[in-house]
């Protein structure tokens, strides 16, 4: 099995920041149902981590993500997959963002080249977004027939507002640059190209110079309160996404985008 996930520990104040570099090596760091399940085990291996109280999640110079990897054939084969295996298969996503979010350390994304689909909804659930000034953010899920997941409507709401999260979930072939993506409240700092790990760095040397505990604390309180009604809210996701795969819109979707022509889509 490839390793797509690699952990360095002990850096900045302290030792206390440490960073997970994924990289895929394909270019677009397409997120693999083996990459989902990596960076889950990286997220977790901090849980009795002590010593670290930041953790910064970098993609590659290219790209931080492209999102969920169309033509893996794992993730192909949920094409034949029977409603009970599709839904197990689904929690992949979810379990992900999940993992990251709840993680007792402060997670930075620096965020290079692109974060599209999968790769926003992961970005999301961190508690701050560096972003480089020529990368750009796209949500594409609807326009392949599918529903955003992974619990990430709520926490793009929590982040823009509603019409905002509309916007970048409906509007899916629109791209959202970094300065739009600024403005709406989804990144919260800009850094230039090629900068957004360094600029994240910063960041991070400055919450790692905190009392870890204090933060830890803090960051819970925060999340308790923000997210206390997101589990209700987005308990469907994956019966959502199962339902939607079933559609003939979700067929042509994905057709069209492997065959690099416009989607027709009929509502059924």
């Amino acid at each position: 099995m490839a390793d797509f996930v690699k952990i360095e520990k002990g850096l900045g104040p302290e030792g206390r920041i440490a960073v997970v570099h994924f990289d895929r090596g394909d270019g677009i760091n397409a997120l693999s149902p083996d990459a989902l399940r990596q960076l889950t085990d990286a997220a977790r291996s901090f849980e009795d981590d002590a010593k670290t109280s930041v953790v910064i999640l970098a993609g590659n110079a290219k790209a931080f993500s492209a999102g969920f990897d169309l033509k893996d054939p794992e993730g192909r084969s949920r094409a034949t997959m029977d409603i009970g295996s599709l839904r197990r298969h689904l929690k992949l996503g979810p379990r992900l963002s999940h993992a990251w979010q709840e993680m007792e350390q402060i997670a930075i994304g620096a965020i290079e080249g692109f974060c599209i689909g999968g790769g926003v909804a992961l970005a999301v659930a961190l508690d701050f977004r560096v972003m480089a000034r020529d990368a750009h953010m796209r949500v594409p899920e609807i326009g392949l027939g599918m529903n955003m997941s992974w619990q990430s409507v709520p926490r793009m709401l929590h982040l823009m507002g509603p019409a905002r999260t509309k916007q970048a979930v409906i509007l899916a072939d629109q791209r959202i640059s970094a300065t739009e993506a600024y403005d709406w409240g989804l990144v919260e700092e800009l850094a230039e190209p090629g900068k957004a790990f360094e600029r994240a760095m910063v960041l991070a040397e400055k919450v790692a110079r905190q009392p870890p505990i204090s933060v830890a604390m803090t960051k819970l309180t925060v999340n308790r309160l923000a997210h206390a009604l997101d589990d209700l809210a987005s308990h469907m996701d994956v019966d959502q996404f199962a339902l939607a795969s079933l559609t003939e819109d979700h067929k042509e979707g994905v057709a069209a985008f492997l065959g690099r022509r416009p989607p027709r889509f009929k509502g059924r």
